[in-house]
């Protein structure tokens, strides 16, 4: 994982495609030595899952691809996306192309969502999953397609987002009416929350692994972190206001920024 540091670039806020080279089994290794997130992502599969894991049948085939993956990776050992989404501590959607090469959603087991919704987004395009983000389909709309379909099997490219969440869940699903940071909620008492990603491409299907693992870091953490809370307050300051709507951080902003 990068520092927090690495999650703000120079200069004013933007849409980039910044990666980092790794090894696709590291990134589904487990990491949590509680067992608490294999047992909350137990919790929500068990109790709503045809909202937190689903399959197309074009996913099939790139499901099973995936759980042989997992399998030799010695990470878990199940054939459906249920059990594969109860034993894997990252969340993962699959992608492959259609007809017209652009990448369709075709499953996966999305626990730990941040603001949207699986059963939305299945079957649809990339270009209609980010057509929600402001401006990001202008900004990286083709890059982003030009990457996918150069995308080989045997490593893990990563890259990381992140928001401001007003407490430390990992589900925010839409579904559960979850408050966004709002006044006056003291700046110290909200959460950093990063999002690390990782692409690893399917050598069989051709299709590709979309990887999810959240981390929550408490946001006083960042005031002995000088290079970070530079990077937050440069983000926020010069974040549009349509984008800090998306992020519902508009309220809260001005307030986090003059803390910081």
């Amino acid at each position: 994982m990068s520092a927090l540091g690495d999650l703000f670039p120079d200069g004013d806020y933007r849409h980039h495609l910044t990666l980092r080279r790794g090894e696709p089994r590291d990134f589904f290794q487990s990491r949590d030595p509680t067992g608490r997130v294999l047992a909350e992502r137990m919790r929500w599969l068990e109790a709503e899952p045809q909202r937190y894991a689903a399959l197309t049948a074009e996913g099939e085939p790139l499901l099973a691809e995936f759980a042989g993956l997992c399998a030799g990776w010695g990470v878990a050992r199940s054939a459906t996306v249920h059990g594969l989404g109860a034993t894997v501590e990252p969340d993962f959607l699959l992608l492959s192309p259609d007809a017209s090469g652009a990448f369709r959603l075709r499953g996966g087991a999305l626990c730990f969502p941040t603001g949207w919704a699986l059963e939305e987004k299945l079957g649809q395009t990339l270009d209609f999953i980010h057509g929600v983000v402001p401006g990001l389909n202008s900004a990286l709309a083709s890059p982003i397609h030009q990457f996918l379909n150069r995308l080989k099997p045997g490593v893990a490219f990563h890259r990381d987002n992140w928001g401001l969440a007003a407490s430390d869940e990992l589900n925010l699903h839409p579904a559960r009416g979850l408050p966004a940071p709002d006044l006056p909620t003291s700046p110290e008492r909200l959460w950093l929350r990063v999002e690390h990603q990782v692409l690893v491409a399917l050598p069989e299907s051709g299709g590709i692994v979309f990887g999810l693992r959240i981390a929550l870091h408490r946001l006083d953490t960042l005031v002995g972190d000088g290079v970070a809370a530079a990077g937050l307050r440069r983000a926020l300051t010069s974040m549009s206001p349509e984008m800090a709507a998306y992020k519902r951080l508009d309220r809260v902003r001005q307030v986090v920024v003059s803390w910081l």
